[in-house]
């Protein structure tokens, strides 16, 4: 029996808003039908910043159909700002003083240290991969001090990974654990940088925010892309009067462009190679074909091939969603939301982006997961072609899926 397609899950890094990828999941899994005891419809798992905790839980569950992403909504549901995110400006001040080797932090981020380190089953997500029951998991994080993009991948028997030749990014093998999932998600400024190994890391999503490139080398036939980049901030064309921008908002902009704005231009390309692949699969002669194969796999490890892509991204624009959670003023304690309520929006816009990185908080989260639940059973039509469920629960009975 041939191969079953294997199908990469790429989530990216945002922060807080890695809530609506928990969303969007739970809609895939209710729109297949897959149970617990299913095969399940991913088999490689990649993730920057917040979507590599995400990747991580995800992985850990590998050998379930529905991902045990119920359960992962749970812990979303279950975050509160004050108790997560403790703001420590005077620690922040002290540090920076002393020239700490983690950098200044605004946030005592223990525990949230503590969450990663129980609510993901490290020693299941292991056995899953070394068992074949999953392909991959693959996180990336930025060196500080090489100022490349590193991507830690732990790989199951007779599964390869062929790293980028692009000097700006390196390859490691690894057995994935908290520390690598904390250094992916270490957002400059409010986390602090991670120590794995002898080098220390921060959030992977400054430059390369959604890890395409990873999942397709590992051998994905097709991906499935959650983007934490609203389709209304795309669309929308910055028309109309805007006030003197406050620092918040500036801030909020520039977090945009470092950790949000790169997927469509990842996307972008993605496309055109289909496109061209397309093309050429229409002139080339065999022996043509081949000859263009070996040339790639000599470049790139793998060959080029066209790949069926379904993306998601939030219908609605999460740094209003923000700005209109401030406003209500509820949710965090008294200290926190004054210090938040400077993030909150005064223009016209009402937008709060950088606010949107950092609200852990339960009403806020829920809201975003009922948005990636909605945006997903919104494609529910696209996700049934995306996936044969035929073949899907074929692949539990294939002895080569997943290999």
């Amino acid at each position: 029996m041939p191969r079953s397609p294997r199908t990469g899950l790429v989530l990216s890094g945002g922060g807080a808003r890695g809530a609506y990828e928990a969303g969007v999941i739970a809609g895939i899994v209710e729109v297949l039908g897959v149970g617990e005891s299913d095969p399940p419809p991913f088999t490689i798992f990649a993730g920057t910043s917040v979507g590599a905790i995400n990747a991580a839980f995800l992985a850990a569950n590998g050998d379930r159909g529905d991902l045990g992403c119920q359960r992962l909504i749970e812990i979303w549901k279950g975050l509160c700002l004050q108790e997560y995110l403790r703001f420590r400006p005077a620690g922040f001040l002290w540090r920076k003083a002393r020239g700490c080797a983690y950098g200044p932090q605004l946030f005592d981020v223990k525990p949230f240290e503590r969450l990663v380190s129980r609510q993901i089953d490290w020693n299941h997500l292991h056995d899953c991969i070394a068992e074949g029951k999953i392909d991959a998991l693959v996180v990336a994080a930025l060196d500080i001090l090489d100022n490349r993009t590193t991507m830690f991948a732990e790989l199951a028997p007779r599964v390869s990974f062929h790293p980028s030749r692009d000097p700006r990014r390196r390859g490691m093998l690894a057995r994935i654990g908290p520390d690598h999932v904390l250094a992916s998600s270490a957002i400059p400024l409010f986390f602090p940088a991670r120590r794995v190994g002898s080098r220390y890391y921060v959030d992977g999503g400054v430059r390369f925010n959604t890890p395409l490139a990873p999942a397709i080398r590992i051998g994905a036939d097709r991906l499935v892309v959650i983007s934490l980049r609203s389709r209304q901030t795309r669309r929308e064309g910055g028309e109309g009067e805007l006030p003197d921008p406050s620092l918040p908002f500036l801030l909020g902009k520039l977090f945009n462009a470092l950790l949000l704005d790169p997927i469509i231009y990842d996307l972008q390309i993605l496309e055109r190679f289909n496109r061209l692949l397309r093309v050429l699969d229409e002139v080339l002669t065999p022996e043509e074909h081949r000859l263009l194969d070996r040339v790639f796999r000599e470049t790139r490890g793998v060959p080029y091939r066209p790949l069926d892509t379904l993306v998601f991204e939030p219908s609605l624009d999460i740094g209003r969603l923000a700005g209109e959670h401030l406003r209500r003023g509820k949710g965090p304690g008294r200290l926190t939301r004054r210090i938040l309520s400077w993030f909150a929006p005064h223009e016209e816009r009402g937008e709060a982006d950088w606010a949107s990185f950092i609200l852990f908080d339960a009403p806020f989260v829920s809201e975003l997961i009922m948005l990636g639940h909605h945006d997903a059973l919104a494609q529910a039509s696209k996700i049934q072609a995306f996936f044969d469920r035929d073949t899907l629960l074929r692949a539990g009975s294939d002895p080569s899926s997943g290999m």
